[in-house]
């Protein structure tokens, strides 16, 4: 297993062989040969991956991600054989030919992430009594799938929507709130331990590379 970690760029993984299941900022997901999962920049994430491995292309994406999270295409050596020419090239065909997938719910550790996601001011204890669980036990199963608590989930989700609106036109203080922070100064705090930077610095970053990792920096990996 890879233990949760982010990326300071936004990427598209492509799943060439193999499969693994991610289970990070954006919920919990089962990927196999064909899938894609866009990531935006310092989304943190871990996986899981089978003793057969898996094959992954990391395509680097000068854009923060404005799609589906999870989709498919239907040859994805095509894109690696572009991305080998044209960073830019391999962007725009991997985006015309994704196709969107739903995300799959198989138990209630999936169905809290997307609860969360939707609504980042839920009560975690309230949806536990409403499901039935305790809340000691949510916590705890939670963890085992995410590595960390609801809670914390929590504020990485509040975390992610700050970095994606510092790419807009509005003040830091309306970020903050928009986001579902106290105020300001706790969004600063939130993303300064999120990310290294203050809120001022990742939106210039989203001003000079849309929130991007270096252009160059194509990886192809294995995973095991």
């Amino acid at each position: 297993m890879l233990a949760r970690h982010s990326h300071a760029g936004a990427f598209a993984a492509i799943v060439l062989a193999g499969g693994y299941v991610e289970a990070g900022d954006t919920g919990r997901h089962r990927v196999v040969a064909g899938d894609v999962l866009f990531h935006h920049a310092y989304e943190a994430h871990l996986n899981r991956v089978p003793r057969t491995g898996a094959e992954v292309f990391v395509l680097p994406l000068r854009m923060p991600r404005a799609m589906a999270i999870h989709g498919r295409i239907a040859d994805p050596d095509t894109i690696v054989r572009l991305a080998e020419r044209d960073l830019a090239q391999a962007t725009g065909a991997l985006l015309d030919q994704v196709q969107s997938r739903a995300t799959v719910i198989e138990d209630w550790p999936d169905m809290l992430a997307q609860a969360i996601l939707a609504d980042p001011n839920m009560s975690i204890g309230a949806w536990a009594s409403d499901h039935g669980l305790h809340p000691g036990s949510v916590s705890r199963g939670f963890r085992q799938e995410f590595e960390i608590s609801p809670a914390s989930f929590r504020v990485s989700v509040r975390a992610q929507r700050a970095i994606l609106a510092l790419g807009e036109d509005k003040a830091l203080a309306q970020v903050a709130l928009t986001a579902g922070f106290a105020d300001q100064a706790h969004m600063s705090r939130v993303l300064k331990k999120a990310t290294g930077q203050t809120p001022k610095r990742v939106r210039e970053q989203h001003a000079q590379v849309g929130g991007s990792a270096d252009p160059r920096a194509k990886i192809l990996s294995e995973l095991s």
